[in-house]
């Protein structure tokens, strides 16, 4: 009897030890979780976005229960900023946007996606908002009305009420989604006011403050965040950190997206094709300027452009190319410098910070251009004006030496070879061995003429 009851408590006891496993193993999990940090730095662009997009799926993957998006942003474009934030509404893992560090500042784009995170936080020492949209692109001044006359001002201003609608309408839909200051978050848009860590927190617009990331995850153990794969209580206190550092795709994206860089690659690519087609067979400058040219341009449809300023560009490259050809005395090449100039200064569309193609980088490809082909036209003038040296051309003035000679034809030497020829009118041809000048060709037929002081048949 006591064995049996000996057993059945030592099975009960099993029982109860893998239950209490059981119970705790989704803390013991939890706390063990790791929270990763993605750092988000600079104008926010396409490059930034597919950075931040592929970082969250990457937590999501490793079962990360927190991402920390640290944000010293002066905005972004519209589209790579949006792109984030649908990442963040639809991401498993409960997103953080913390301002920091001290110093730091999340103006414009970096406004909207703090309040679209699932928590918001900030540094002592930093300031969100002036969220005012921009044509394209956002962190910017409103740009002047575009043409003259009433209608064209008209039109301009209904445009920019409907992106002011648009993007107030926006951030007021992510403040109520997230229980924020959805007044101030308009006032943020139409105004362009900004605050401060401490008037963020007592305005409700963030949830807290943190001097850095260590001390926010110890603020955050406990809190109980929604997110779209359901409810979670975060255990962050002692969480292993991750710090996610942008990989080459990242970096390669960043570089190329650069207008200056997108530009100067498309410069390279048209003059790698010019010199292939001008001179078939070099294949190096046609394999590298149809890479370039399509690094370029894949570059550029990342970006918000003017397509008026890539046509001059275009225009402005093809007149240099024809200055080179043709006798116009600099007249295309004055103007594709011109027109070059103006539509790398058009080429980008927006006025968000971080992006535009710099004046003096303009100035410098514009005087490398010019001076690349008026030296290219120089010596293309000075090559015209030199003697013919190949073909028929080439035979005229040339000297030979009489071989053989009959009354009306005989035969001589011009470079290397043995020519038949003739005596010029009312002349004769000289002895063997005199020599003569070419003065026309007939086909394989030379007329000749005796050099001055050379004896001519007949007259020695």
């Amino acid at each position: 009897m006591r064995t049996h009851l000996a057993d059945w408590l030592w099975t009960c006891a099993r029982c109860a030890l893998l239950l209490m496993a059981f119970a705790f193993t989704p803390m013991t999990a939890a706390a063990t979780a790791p929270a990763v940090v993605i750092p988000l730095k600079g104008a926010i662009g396409p490059a930034s976005a597919d950075f931040v997009v592929r970082s969250l799926a990457r937590a999501a993957d490793e079962r990360a229960q927190l991402a920390v998006l640290e944000l010293d942003t002066p905005g972004g474009l519209d589209l790579s900023m949006r792109s984030i934030i649908q990442a963040i509404l639809a991401s498993p893992v409960p997103v953080v946007a913390f301002i920091a560090p001290s110093g730091a500042r999340a103006a414009s784009a970096g406004t909207y996606i703090t309040y679209a995170s699932h928590i918001a936080a900030m540094a002592p020492g930093t300031n969100l908002g002036a969220a005012s949209p921009v044509q394209l692109g956002m962190g910017g001044p409103e740009r002047e009305p575009a043409g003259t006359g009433k209608a064209a001002s008209d039109a301009q201003s209904t445009e920019t009420r409907k992106q002011m609608q648009d993007a107030a309408a926006y951030i007021r839909g992510l403040a109520q989604l997230r229980g924020r200051n959805a007044q101030w978050a308009e006032r943020a848009v139409r105004e362009a006011v900004a605050l401060s860590a401490a008037e963020a927190l007592a305005q409700n617009v963030i949830d807290l403050t943190a001097a850095d990331v260590p001390d926010l995850l110890a603020k955050l153990d406990g809190r109980h965040v929604k997110t779209a794969s359901g409810d979670h209580v975060l255990a962050t206190k002692h969480a292993p950190l991750v710090v996610v550092q942008p990989d080459w795709r990242s970096r390669f994206l960043a570089t190329i997206t650069d207008p200056s860089v997108a530009l100067i690659l498309m410069m390279i690519g048209m003059y790698g094709l010019f010199f292939e087609f001008a001179n078939p067979g070099m294949v190096l400058p046609g394999v590298a300027g149809a890479i370039c040219l399509l690094v370029g341009l894949f570059a550029l449809q990342l970006l918000p452009i003017s397509f008026v300023g890539l046509g001059l560009i275009v225009l402005g490259m093809g007149f240099l190319v024809a200055e080179m050809f043709l006798p116009t005395f600099g007249s295309l090449g004055i103007g594709g410098i011109i027109a070059f100039a103006i539509g790398a200064l058009m080429l980008i569309d927006t006025d968000v910070p971080g992006f535009g193609v710099p004046v003096g980088v303009v100035v410098g490809l514009a005087l490398f251009t010019a001076l690349f082909v008026f030296t290219v036209s120089g010596v293309a003038l000075r090559a015209r004006k030199r003697p013919v040296v190949s073909g028929g051309e080439a035979m005229l003035g040339s000297i030979g030496v009489m071989l053989t000679h009959e009354p009306e034809s005989g035969w001589a030497r011009v470079h290397g070879e043995r020519w038949r020829v003739q005596p010029a009118a009312s002349r004769a041809l000289p002895h063997e061995g005199a020599r003569v000048r070419v003065i026309s060709r007939h086909g394989l037929t030379l007329t000749v003429e005796p050099i001055d002081g050379e004896r001519e048949a007949g007259h020695s």
